[in-house]
């Protein structure tokens, strides 16, 4: 028994885009096999959905609670992550009997470390129904309750893709994943020590702004933001934010940092400037790490925003290290968290620990994720 594993993961990241969902051959360990991936949008009227549902979840103090609409929106996401899993067994001639388990993550709509307390629609359950196939999900909960901050969880899966990069070798190397929210793994020189944590905004902060001034989701590629200035004073205001000077590192909620005020900068100036936040809040929050990396790995959408690229390439090289894109290494940028879920998934069924005390702050290495059997195995 070698432990091999093939397994599904699903990712619906807090930039409430859509659904990433990611085929993994792994052993859990160091063995990774990546296979086939696709993403699916949500439709407008869903997204502006889970918008609401953010606001909605506020009230809750008990993680279990739904209150106002979340019980069917928690429904309504787990179908769709249920007909994602089909188009992708259906695009690549696969049956559910071929897929040992799915890593399920949900959608968060509330995550307050400092209570204890972290919320993802999507019902594992459900979920395992309706696909005929074993779901691990809810798997940042037990973190939690070891002490840690639940979240990063993708660190584990870094480590194992940094095993297999050639400049791995000559340093440091960080995984940057450019979000709604932006996070970094660190890969110490030898690949010994993991230290990960939230860096700060990623691609919330813009989007929230060119939805609200020009009625579009997202600036793609950076195009709004090519044709504006940086306003100190209004990037001032975000960098020098506590979180980048707080010696202890915490995970982030999308409401810790919010868009400007409508009338502080035209929408093409307020692009530049958060893009600029964006890449300049990697660099701060890097200064907490035990090594000066080497080189910078992006992924997550932001990547695509070629001003961020530009931005945090200027402010590496200044450093003396190296940016690229997930794909100049021969990984796959969109697909990688949900890859990660995957992966996880696998950890989860063999016990092994998701989360490191340089990860999430948990006391000491431990697994997590709940089990549901599908109702159709066997």
């Amino acid at each position: 028994m070698t432990g091999m594993r093939t397994a599904i993961g699903l990712m619906s990241g807090t930039s409430l885009d859509g659904i990433d969902v990611a085929l993994l051959r792994t052993d859990g360990e160091s063995i990774v096999e990546r296979g086939p991936s696709l993403g699916r949008s949500y439709e407008s009227a869903f997204r502006r959905r889970l918008q609401g549902a953010l606001e909605t979840a506020k009230v809750i103090k008990d993680r279990t609670e739904r209150p106002g609409d979340l019980r069917e929106i928690d429904r309504e996401l787990t179908l769709r992550h249920a007909e994602a899993v089909r188009t992708l067994l259906a695009e690549n001639d696969l049956k559910p009997a071929d897929i040992d388990v799915i890593g399920f993550h949900g959608q968060t709509v509330l995550h307050r470390p400092n209570d204890a307390l972290t919320v993802q629609l999507g019902d594992g359950g459900l979920l395992a129904d309706e696909t005929g196939i074993d779901v691990v999900y809810d798997m940042r909960a037990n973190d939690m309750v070891h002490g840690g901050q639940g979240a990063p969880l993708i660190p584990a899966y870094h480590a194992a893709l940094a095993a297999g990069l050639s400049q791995a070798r000559r340093g440091a190397v960080v995984f940057v994943n450019i979000g709604g929210i932006s996070n970094l793994t660190f890969i110490g020189s030898g690949g010994e020590r993991i230290v990960a944590f939230d860096s700060g905004p990623g691609n919330t902060l813009i989007d929230q702004w060119v939805e609200a001034h020009a009625g579009i989701p997202y600036d793609q590629g950076g195009m709004i933001a090519s044709e504006g200035r940086v306003n100190a004073d209004l990037a001032g205001r975000y960098l020098g934010h506590a979180f980048f000077t707080d010696p202890v590192r915490r995970s982030l909620d999308r409401n810790d940092f919010r868009p400007p005020e409508g009338k502080e900068a035209s929408l093409e100036d307020g692009a530049r400037t958060l893009a600029h936040v964006t890449a300049a809040a990697i660099l701060r929050s890097a200064r907490h790490l035990p090594e000066r990396p080497k080189l910078y790995v992006v992924c997550g959408g932001g990547r695509l925003n070629r001003v961020i690229m530009d931005d945090l390439a200027s402010l590496a090289q200044v450093e003396e290290a190296e940016v690229v894109a997930a794909e100049a290494v021969d990984l796959n940028g969109d697909s990688m968290e949900a890859e990660a879920w995957a992966y996880l998934a696998v950890r989860s069924l063999r016990g092994l620990p998701l989360t490191f005390p340089g990860t999430t702050g948990v006391k000491a290495p431990v697994t997590g994720g709940l089990l549901r059997k599908s109702g159709m195995a066997g």
